[in-house]
Parts: structure tokens; sequence; C-alpha cells
């Protein structure tokens, strides 16, 4: 298969839902998390149990966050990310399903109504408690020059950024969006996942399943590679803008 095989693919669906992971981003200088030299084999991550009993676990994550030592955020977005904007501003893509965090579809110009995030976002902060939504630039100074760990302006609450930590329950509503988008495109393309982590790999078969196509364009083979329609171990970047190109 070739990528005028995924253009194709791309100009015939009516209703395609993009799924993208850590490859998508990598490629924007962001770190992947589990392959080596990635995040985690760096430093421990912080479990979501550990940030809220031990003062100590949340205040090295603000650390983390206000240093930009787990490197999640700060980047731009790259030629994948454009010709995945693209594809929604065409109305060709009604949905973008991401395990990243890094908020690069939305920078990139794709409504934050088309993103479904699956592991939250790091690029803001929300109360455990209320979940009123704390920009990190208000929370910075703070912790920075005072060592003053943020708690909520509305309720109190412990504050903790968006994004979903382990031991953390996935978030309800953006798991719910995700399958029904899932089952109800007609063509599921995957950009820049593994496809190991679950319950979010299973987004592809369920579409499969349910009668689309699916593409997967990963620089490495993956386990659901078996039931693609179309795979290209490729650069995505380089993919996308040549087959998004009007």
């Amino acid at each position: 298969m070739s990528r005028s095989d995924l253009s194709r693919m791309i100009e015939e669906a009516r209703r395609v839902v993009v799924f993208t992971g850590a490859g998508i981003s990598t490629e924007s200088g962001i770190p992947d998390f589990r392959s080596p030299g990635g995040v985690w084999s760096k430093m421990k991550p912080i479990y979501f149990q550990e940030f809220v009993d031990d003062p100590i676990k949340r205040r090295e994550a603000w650390r983390r966050t206000f240093t930009g030592a787990a490197g999640w955020t700060g980047a731009s977005p790259n030629a994948g990310h454009l010709a995945v904007a693209r594809l929604v501003r065409s109305g060709k893509a009604k949905a973008v399903i991401t395990q990243n965090v890094d908020n690069l579809h939305q920078d990139s110009g794709v409504p934050p109504d088309k993103v479904i995030e699956l592991h939250g976002n790091a690029s803001f902060a929300k109360c455990l408690d209320c979940e009123e939504r704390h920009e990190l630039d208000e929370l910075k100074d703070s912790f920075l020059k005072a060592g003053e760990i943020p708690y909520c302006r509305r309720c109190g609450g412990l504050v903790k950024t968006a994004v979903v930590s382990f031991g953390q329950s996935m978030p309800h509503e953006p798991m719910a969006r995700a399958q029904q988008v899932s089952l109800n495109c007609d063509l599921f393309l995957v950009l820049g996942s593994s496809l190991v982590v679950y319950p979010a790999a299973g987004f592809p078969l369920m579409a499969k399943r349910n009668g689309a196509a699916l593409a997967i364009v990963n620089r490495e083979p993956t386990e659901l590679d078996v039931y693609a329609n179309l795979v290209l171990n490729e650069e995505i970047g380089e993919v996308m803008a040549e087959v998004t190109s009007a």
C-alpha cells in the first residue's frame, strides 16, 4: 500500500475519525513516555493517589510542571497536526481522538469541541473537587517565587494539571464520545500511536468491527496492523502533508 492509496481512502470517506498518539508530537520535539529514553525512563510517574495524599509528591508534580521537566508543553504544531486541522476544516474529519496532552491539535486550528482528549490536557489545571479551570500562568509565580502549592480559588480544593495521571479514573465523557464517533465513522485513521495502551487502543478495532476502514500511519509496526486496510511505516508529517494537500 502507498500514500496514494491513503489519499484515495480519505477522498472516498465521508466520516473520518483521526486517532493520534505520541508519534505525531515527537515530530514537534515532545518526548514520548514509554520508549527507551522517554519521559518515564528518566523520572518516575507520580500516581494520582500520591499527588492527593503526599504534599512532597504534590510539590514535585508542580515543580515538573513549572520547570518543563516533563516536556509536555511549549512546542509548536508540525505538518502532521496542520494536516489533521485541514481535514477537520474541510468537514472530512468529524473528530480527533487523541492520547496526547500537549494541546497541539487545538494550537493547529482544530476547534476544541472537535478534539476528544482521552488522557486530559497539560496546558491548564483543574480543581479536583469542583473542576474549576485554572490557567497555569496564574499559578506559576506564586509557586516559583513563594513555594505556594496551588489551591482552588473557588472552593479551596486541591488543584492539579488536567492530565489523567496513573491511577486516576479515565474521564467518562471523552470515553463515551470516542466510542460514539468510532462507531459512526467510515474511516478510522491512526497517526503515531503504538496502540498498546488500553482502553484507548480499543477504538480502532471497535470502528473496524463496525464496518469502517482502518488505516495506520506509524514509524513502527503495531499489534493491530494485521487488522488494518492500510499500514504505512513512515514519518507522519511528511505523509499527511502529501495526502491532504490540495
